[in-house]
């Protein structure tokens, strides 16, 4: 791995709450200094349970909103989303792919004209330069060209997701958002698309930032994973440490909740008390420590820092 391709630095994100209660102007707090980064050719994966600010840092670093606090830098460079040109160049970059295919596609195009769009909008080339291109990546994707004339509508979930997949690798892009990208395909559909993924990865060096809540298909995919509860970053480092010997213990009740036969699996379980906290009011200090078994008085009124260099977990009481 050599220098840096994408990073988030502090970068924090709030929204207004859709209803204020008794005249207060209450906020989301979706995202709270987080800082990440991704190398050329690796494969980063973010975890963490629905709700926890997974999507909105995916829609920050592809560029679709910007932060309130923090910044995104792509290739050594601030990224600067205000004009249509800053756009442009920056979705040259970083392209992202959605969990739902046909709720990504326009219904109304064929595969043809739904792959022509970004070209058209993004590069200035020739209407055969854009040609040779759909034909390239199709076949990059392992996709036959005849499905250029096909409506997303006559597609299988498993072509949906490959056509999303060639659209945002049709202009070259250096880093690929993956958010919940083969949550709602079949097993063996997810399986094809997952090696799809690596065998495209060793042809064009492409990174990928991959979103899920499947744990199993983190652990098989990436090689560095980072895990988030109510928008932060509590544990990060290489996918078989941290998955293997976690140290937060929000991360090890995740990871025992993996589903996989066996009473000793069962047994294993760990069952966290209440709820995640609600982004509108998050508690003091680590705000795991409501739910967390080895929280004391520290945990309530400090937040802890992401210590570490290659590993790293934000916990006052790490586990052994």
């Amino acid at each position: 791995m050599n220098g840096l391709l994408l990073s988030a630095e502090a970068v924090s994100k709030s929204y207004p709450a859709p209803r204020a209660s008794f005249g207060a102007r209450l906020r989301v707090q979706a995202l709270t200094r987080v800082s990440l980064s991704v190398t050329p050719g690796e494969r980063v994966a973010l975890v963490g349970e629905s709700g926890c600010g997974k999507s909105t840092l995916a829609r920050l670093l592809a560029g679709l909103e910007l932060p309130s606090s923090g910044r995104v830098v792509v290739s050594g460079r601030a990224a600067r989303l205000r004009t249509l040109g800053e756009r442009r160049a920056y979705y040259r970059q970083v392209q992202l792919v959605l969990q739902d295919p046909h709720a990504a596609l326009n219904p109304r195009k064929r595969v043809r004209g739904v792959l022509r769009a970004p070209l058209e909008a993004l590069l200035h080339e020739e209407k055969s330069e854009h040609d040779k291109r759909i034909r390239e990546t199709l076949s990059l994707v392992e996709l036959d060209h005849e499905l250029l004339g096909r409506f997303p509508h006559e597609l299988s979930g498993g072509e949906a997701q490959r056509v999303t997949l060639a659209r945002a690798l049709l202009v070259r892009p250096r880093i690929v958002i993956l958010d919940e990208a083969v949550a709602a395909l079949d097993v063996s559909v997810k399986a094809q698309v997952l090696d799809l993924l690596r065998a495209i990865q060793r042809e064009t060096r492409v990174s990928y930032l991959f979103i899920s809540h499947e744990l199993g298909v983190v652990d098989a995919f990436a090689e560095r994973v980072l895990v988030m509860y109510c928008g932060r970053i509590v544990e990060s480092g290489p996918t078989a440490q941290v998955f293997g010997r976690p140290e937060h213990p929000y991360t090890s009740a995740l990871i025992s909740a993996v589903p996989e036969p066996g009473e000793r699996r069962i047994a294993r379980r760990i069952r966290l008390a209440g709820d995640p906290a609600s982004p509108i009011s998050i508690p003091g200090g680590c705000a795991f420590h409501p739910r967390c078994p080895r929280a004391d008085g520290i945990c309530s009124t400090q937040v802890p820092e992401l210590k570490g260099e290659d590993r790293q977990v934000a916990c006052h009481h790490p586990l052994p």
